[in-house]
C-alpha cells in the first residue's frame, strides 16, 4: 500500500466513512492513477478533465458511478492532498438522471416470493418488500428488533449508518413467527456466513423478479428491549 493510499484511508476513517465508501473511493483513485501510469500527486486539472471525459465517453459509466468517481477525486485533492483549487469547477458534479420507479401490480407482488427457490431467501425477499428494507438491513435483523406491541421493526445502522423504525404489518409478523419456529435460531433472524452472500442474493432477487413478473419486466444505536416479541 502506498503512503498516499494509506493517508487517504486514514482521512476517510477519521470522518467515519463506511467501509463500502472507502473501498469505492480507493478503487476509483487507483484506476485514475493506472490510467496515466503516475501517482495522483503528479497529476493535475488537465489530467482530471481528460479522465472524466474518458469515464463518460469511453467507459460510458452511469451517472451514479460518475458521482462516486467525482466524490473520490474531490476527496483526494481537497482533503488528502489539500489542494486549494476551485474543486467544484475543476471536478464538476455530473447531472443525476431522474427515473420513475417500477411499480409492481398486486398480482406480481404475490408471485414474487414464490419465484425464489430457497425458503430462507424467500423469507428475506418477503421481509424486504413488506417492510421496505434493503437486503443488507434484513439479514442483520434480530428478534430484539421486532416489537409486536407497537408493530414496528428497528433497523440499526442502515443506509448512512442511521437507525430508524419501520412499520410491521400483522401479515409480516405472522410470517416472521412461522420462519422463527421453522428455523429455530436464537440470534439473528437470517444469519449469513459471508458478506458476499448479500451480493449473491441481490442478483437472485433480480432474477426472481423477472421470473415472477415476466420476461418483459425490467428493474430499473441504542438497544431495543424486544420483550414484546412473541415468537410463538
Amino acid at each position: 500500500m502506498t503512503p498516499l493510499r494509506q493517508r487517504m484511508i486514514e482521512d476517510m476513517r477519521i470522518r467515519n466513512f463506511t467501509e463500502q465508501t472507502q473501498t469505492s473511493y480507493c478503487q476509483y483513485v487507483s484506476q485514475f492513477a493506472r490510467h496515466f501510469g503516475r501517482s495522483p500527486e503528479r497529476l493535475g486539472p488537465d489530467e482530471i478533465r481528460a479522465y472524466q471525459h474518458h469515464l463518460v465517453h469511453e467507459r460510458k459509466l452511469s451517472a451514479s458511478s460518475l458521482f462516486v468517481a467525482v466524490g473520490a477525486l474531490r476527496f483526494l485533492y481537497r482533503v488528502t492532498l489539500k489542494k486549494d483549487w476551485p474543486i467544484e469547477t475543476i471536478i464538476p458534479t455530473p447531472k443525476r438522471q431522474t427515473r420513475l420507479p417500477v411499480v409492481l401490480s398486486q398480482e406480481e407482488v404475490r408471485r414474487l416470493p414464490d419465484a425464489v427457490r430457497l425458503y430462507k431467501h424467500r423469507m428475506i425477499l418477503t421481509t424486504c418488500y413488506a417492510a421496505g428494507l434493503r437486503i443488507s438491513e434484513v439479514i442483520r435483523l434480530t428478534p430484539l428488533a421486532i416489537d409486536s406491541e407497537r408493530m414496528t421493526l428497528r433497523v440499526d445502522q442502515g443506509k448512512g449508518r442511521q437507525d430508524r423504525y419501520v412499520m410491521l404489518s400483522p401479515t409480516l409478523l405472522q410470517t416472521l413467527r412461522e420462519w422463527w419456529r421453522a428455523d429455530g435460531r436464537s440470534t439473528g433472524c437470517f444469519p449469513v456466513k459471508r458478506p458476499a452472500v448479500i451480493s449473491l442474493m441481490t442478483r437472485s432477487k433480480s432474477r426472481a423478479a423477472r421470473r415472477a413478473c415476466g420476461v418483459g419486466w425490467h428493474a430499473g444505536s441504542g438497544p431495543s428491549t424486544g420483550r414484546r416479541f412473541d415468537p410463538g
